[in-house]
Parts: structure tokens; sequence; C-alpha cells
């Protein structure tokens, strides 16, 4: 077990330094290379001992099921856990349940409603906390689409993204991968669903190249990426004011025009066709979603690996 002061969590892309995300990006790109053993010199020693619980507050497809796999072809085992399986949904608290999972496994994955249990739950483990998603970011899922993005349009330094519609946790990490990555960010947002104040300062002190404008096109026009997200999440009881809010902001074949013809689109799924994107668009040639689903595998692997290994 390594001792706390030496644990590596992956709580959020802006918390890691710019070499590190670079190096579990490119390890990604050569776990999926190797196939489905990951080869011992990509992955850490004693690692077939090794157990990820797994906790979800949140229904979840992707997260799920890549973390479980991904642990087993690094070597290792999951657990997966609901919110209600552990005494943390009879009160129990967050601090107490990171000391005790500390002492039966190896690592831990969490989907969490609220980013403070995420930090809370770093806090008091003495083992690597990995965030699978809170409210306030989703760094796992931005790694992949950094790794996809390489795979299909090269190096994503000096290159540009656009962001097109609500301000969500996903996009506040693409924030954080433009800092480190070094790319220029365009959010294309309506002015109700900015991303957090938090978020903007943050972009601010590190100097990110990120605009924030409220028309899709402006956002758009010669980007190489364009990427959007459901309009309603999980949880969010306003289902009928976001969707009215947001649909100037659907990608449809007439806006991936504006993009650079070699501008490649993706999507976190899952997508509502219709709403926040045409299925000309997402089943078009210009998709990448069924990669970037994949890659979430990948870039998963690579992050235990690095959690891991320390």
């Amino acid at each position: 077990m390594q001792s706390k002061s030496a644990t590596r969590h992956f709580l959020d892309i802006s918390a890691i330094d710019a070499k590190t995300l670079r190096r579990i990006v490119d390890n990604a790109h050569a776990m999926k290379k190797a196939g489905k053993r990951v080869p011992a010199g990509l992955r850490p020693k004693g690692i077939e001992d090794c157990v990820l619980v797994m906790i979800f507050e949140k229904p979840s497809t992707r997260t799920r099921v890549s973390f479980d796999i991904a642990m087993r072809q690094l070597g290792g085992g999951a657990l997966s856990l609901n919110h209600t399986d552990l005494q943390l949904g009879r009160g129990e608290s967050v601090a107490d349940t990171a000391r005790v999972l500390s002492r039966y496994a190896d690592a831990i994955m969490i989907r969490a409603n609220a980013h403070d249990t995420l930090v809370e739950l770093a806090k008091h483990a003495s083992i690597p906390v990995v965030n699978g998603l809170t409210d306030k970011s989703h760094p796992c899922q931005v790694m992949a689409d950094v790794m996809t993005f390489e795979e299909h349009s090269g190096p994503i330094k000096g290159r540009t993204v656009a962001w097109i519609g609500d301000g969500n946790n996903v996009a506040v990490s693409w924030m954080h991968a433009a800092a480190r990555f070094g790319f220029t960010l365009r959010l294309a947002c309506p002015s109700a669903l900015h991303p957090e104040d938090e978020a903007m300062e943050w972009a601010r002190r590190e100097k990110a190249a990120i605009t924030l404008t409220t028309d899709p096109e402006k956002a758009v026009k010669g980007a190489d990426c364009v990427v959007t997200d459901t309009w309603v999440s999980m949880g969010q009881s306003d289902a009928a004011k976001r969707k009215k809010i947001l649909a100037p902001y659907a990608v449809d074949q007439k806006l991936m025009s504006k993009a650079a013809k070699s501008a490649i689109f993706m999507h976190c799924l899952p997508a509502y066709r219709g709403h926040e994107v045409s299925s000309e668009v997402l089943e078009g040639p210009q998709s990448v979603i069924w990669d970037e689903a994949e890659n979430r595998l990948h870039a998963q692997k690579a992050i235990l690996a690095w959690c891991l290994g320390g």
C-alpha cells in the first residue's frame, strides 16, 4: 500500500501537471495498440493482486463497463457497488467509508452526484481515488477525448476545439485540458448556462486559450473538432426550460459545415438525436463517437496504471 503522502489521486485534469497528463495519454495510445492484454512494460508491477472498488451514485454504462474491463485487462480485479449497497446509503460518513475501503482495496473510482463527495473521499483515503464523474467535472472522459482527437487529427497542441451547448461538467474538463495540453477552446453557451465563474477564473489564471461566446457559428468557424453533450443530465428537473434555451445550439450539418473540412465531431454519449445533435451529424463521416467511447477503456487503463504505479 502506498503511503498517504505518495497517493496518486486522479480527481481533475487541473490538479495534474501537463507532463504527467501527456505521459498518461501516450500510454493510453500504447495500450490500445497492445490489445486486450496490457504488456508488463505498460502496467504497474503487482497489479495482478490489486482490486478497484467502483462506487456509483448515478446510473452508468460507459464508465461502469470501461473501468471494470480496464482493471481486468491490466491484470487486476474490480468490484462494482451502487450507493445503496453501502452504509453510505444509511448515513455512514464519506470519511469513514474512505478509511474502511482503504483497508480492503487498492483504488477507488466514484461516480458521484456532488464534487464535494469526491474531495472528501480522497481526503480520507490512503489509496488512489479516481473521479468517474461529478457535477463539476468529468476528467476521464476528456482524457479519452484528447486521445481520440489525436488518433484522427494528430497532436492536439495548437489546434482548435469548439464546445457547443451547456457549460457543464464536461465543458469544464475541456477547459482544464485546453490549459494543460495547449490547444484553443471556443465555448458557445447560452448566457444562462455559462461555465461556473470558478472554472473561468481558473482558466484566466492559467492563461488558457479559451474564448466564451453565445454564437455557435463563431465558435465552430474553422475548428478542428466540434463537441457537444446532452441538454438534460441525470437529476436535472428543468428539462423543458433547458431544451428551449439550448435549441439554437443544436449541432446539425449546417453548423458542422462552418468547421474545418477535416473537422471531427465528438459526443460523450448518451446522445439524443434531433435534440443536441442531428442524426446526420451523429452518424455521418465526421463523427468519431464510437472510437471516443472505446477510448474510455484505454484512457482509463492508463489512468489506473499511473495511479497504482507510484
